[in-house]
């Protein structure tokens, strides 16, 4: 977490409880100068005071918001589709796009995150390159190509 970051817009909210997968991403956006500001958070509570500016992000403002959040699914306390419920049903930051980066391929999984309004729902590669490749890819689209309504 950097207090630096959490205090200003920042390109993505990468919420990831797995260190290998989190440093990998952050390796990956670096790597293709996808973005300057990421800010890395464990769970989903974390995430979710970090999107609504609560707990230990309280001094951030909420209206700036992340231009997309990478969402992995399976996490401790929150899980990912019960932070994208709870963003889906809040005006002030609905249209915030998500993408799923998970391990899961259970259809269930899937349908749950479309039926909420998932931007695109990824599952992480295995092997290094292909990880590498699947990040340079999502970040090339939704931070710097998509075009966003606010």
């Amino acid at each position: 977490m950097s207090t630096e970051f959490s205090k200003h817009v920042v390109d993505i909210l990468l919420v990831e409880d797995r260190t290998e997968d989190a440093e990998l991403a952050l390796m990956a956006l670096k790597k293709y100068n996808l973005v300057n500001k990421v800010e890395w958070v464990r769970d989903g509570e974390e995430a979710l005071e970090f999107i609504f500016a609560e707990g230990r992000y309280k001094d951030r403002n909420i209206e700036d918001k992340p231009k997309m959040i990478l969402l992995d699914l399976k996490m401790p306390k929150v899980d990912g589709i019960e932070v994208l419920q709870k963003v889906r049903a809040d005006e002030r930051v609905k249209f915030i796009p998500i993408v799923i980066l998970t391990t899961s391929k259970e259809e269930q999984d899937i349908l749950n995150a479309y039926h909420l309004n998932v931007n695109a729902y990824m599952v992480k590669p295995v092997e290094f390159n292909g990880f590498v490749e699947a990040i340079k890819s999502m970040g090339l689209f939704w931070v710097l190509l998509n075009q966003r309504p606010y």
